[in-house]
């Protein structure tokens, strides 16, 4: 699945730890989602969408 979640966080001028920090999640979890490595869960998703004010499908992409 891809996401947007890199292209956000650098216009938002985070760091992949503040970012991390923000959603209480390691930064090694961040660096995961950008890279396309791991699918976050509903829970997370969320998280993701709430804090950069946007909708789930606005940063995650199906590729299907």
């Amino acid at each position: 699945m891809r996401n947007d979640i890199r292209r956000l966080r650098e216009e938002a001028g985070l760091s992949q730890a503040a970012l991390a920090d923000a959603l209480a999640v390691s930064r090694q979890t961040v660096n995961s989602l950008e890279n396309g490595r791991y699918d976050p869960s509903l829970p997370l998703a969320f998280a993701v969408a709430r804090y950069f004010r946007t909708t789930i499908e606005e940063i995650f992409h199906d590729d299907a």
